[in-house]
């Protein structure tokens, strides 16, 4: 159990506790949507599935989606590139009691962008944005370096990740940021 300890996040309600640069700080503080921003920030940007299955929810994140244990969700993951550089790693879980009325077009997203539907649905209730280091062995830099191909430089990266209700359900974004999105152009606030 203590491997599995030092392998989580400890996630803040405040940037500041993650002491990231300002340029990144910028990037997680985005209130609207991301998948907006990273348009406006490049030439071309494409939502790349990587998968979307049911697995078994970290322990880390059972507490915001109201599960009392690790549990099966579905769980989703997306690299967003722009200008064909991935720039964010997306994890979304859904807890199994969710509903299709809950969460009705998150099986059929294929390629598209979970935030298409999540800044556009006036039923959408968006928590409160949590922030984290995430060392090399976290689990989700682990993913992020396999879906990379093993070519992952760095060995801290910054995420935040969010809880959306939509009805009764549940669900949350991890959003794993790599240095590409801060080679991106426009820092435009109409996101």
């Amino acid at each position: 159990m203590r491997g599995q300890s030092l392998r989580q996040a400890k996630w803040h309600r405040h940037v500041g506790a993650v002491h990231a640069p300002p340029a990144m700080r910028d990037w997680l503080t985005t209130q609207g949507s991301l998948t907006a921003r990273l348009v406006a920030s490049s030439e071309t940007f494409r939502v790349k599935r990587l998968h979307q299955h049911a697995a078994l929810c970290a322990l880390e994140e059972t507490g915001p989606i109201g599960l009392p244990r690790r549990e099966r969700v579905w769980e989703r993951e997306v690299l967003l590139c722009c200008d064909d550089a991935p720039a964010v790693f997306g994890h979304t879980v859904v807890p199994m009691s969710a509903t299709a009325s809950d969460w009705p077009l998150f099986s059929a997203l294929g390629e598209r962008s979970l935030g298409t539907t999540l800044f556009y649905d006036p039923r959408v209730q968006r928590g409160t944005l949590e922030f984290a280091r995430l060392r090399g062995s976290h689990s989700l830099v682990e993913r992020l370096r396999s879906a990379l191909g093993g070519e992952l430089q760095g060995n801290e990266f910054y995420a935040r990740r969010c809880v959306y209700r939509r009805h009764q359900g549940l669900l949350m974004v991890t959003e794993v940021f790599l240095p590409a999105v801060l080679d991106l152009g426009a820092t435009l606030r109409t996101y």
